[in-house]
């Protein structure tokens, strides 16, 4: 038997849950160990669909109910309606998307991430949600204002926001030229690691963003790269992806 999954919850709102899952609770082996999501990074597909069932159960939803995308670091939203839900998911016909959006009661919109910003959105009083993978080109596509524009359409007013755990600053290198390029689209997102080189910091990136379209947001705190309980491409190369879960209460 595993252990048992483990999930952070994010305080959203009446009507909303919100959590961040760990590494911890699977069956995967390594180097995907233990709770992988993901499909396309070389594990076990029986595994990794074990792993999405475990999950399920861990929130208390049916899988099938479960809205997986597609994750290509683009800009695009897609509004899962009833006859949509858990569609997204299926290993045929992948829908290609970084942001997830809906009004539909327990459908939850997963977002899958090992360095990445995950952002899980929410109007509560609308009762809209969303879920954001937000990279480094995501972020720079523009993926954070789409996500919140689909909410908007969809009746949204007042949205919170939770960032979820990401590589930090002070660990994401990148050549000096790619993150001048990353500041000059995403103003005040050029930094240093602590060794002193050049740097994007993602999550000041999707703050910014989000405060500039009068979305309040929380965060994390944790770095994929510093925290053994969360998986991280950086740090480990070949590696599993946790999730960003958010969904509206029946």
């Amino acid at each position: 038997m595993p252990a048992p999954v483990q999930l952070t919850p994010v305080d959203l709102g009446p009507g909303v849950r919100a959590v961040f899952s760990t590494r911890h609770g699977g069956v995967s082996a390594p180097p995907y160990d233990q709770l992988n999501l993901g499909y396309h990074v070389g594990d076990d597909w029986d595994r990794a669909s074990a792993n999405r069932q475990l999950l399920a159960t861990a929130i208390g939803s049916p899988l099938e109910r479960c809205c997986y995308a597609h994750q290509v670091h683009g800009e695009r939203v897609l509004t899962v309606g009833e006859h949509q839900v858990g569609t997204v998911r299926t290993r045929r016909g992948r829908r290609d998307a970084d942001a997830l959006v809906t009004g539909v009661a327990d459908a939850p919109l997963v977002i899958l991430v090992a360095d990445c910003v995950p952002v899980l959105l929410a109007d509560p009083e609308a009762r809209v949600v969303g879920a954001v993978h937000a990279g480094r080109q995501g972020l720079v596509a523009g993926v954070v204002g789409a996500a919140v524009a689909a909410m908007r359409a969809a009746g949204a007013g007042e949205i919170r926001a939770a960032i979820g755990p990401s590589v930090c600053a002070g660990c994401y290198e990148l050549p000096a030229d790619l993150a001048a390029a990353v500041d000059a689209a995403v103003p005040g997102t050029a930094s240093r690691t602590r060794g002193g080189a050049p740097s994007v910091d993602l999550v000041a990136g999707v703050a910014a963003q989000l405060a500039a379209l009068g979305v309040t947001a929380s965060r994390d705190g944790r770095c994929t790269i510093e925290s053994p309980e969360l998986f991280s491409h950086r740090r480990d190369g070949v590696t599993g992806r946790f999730a960003g879960v958010i969904w509206l209460e029946p």
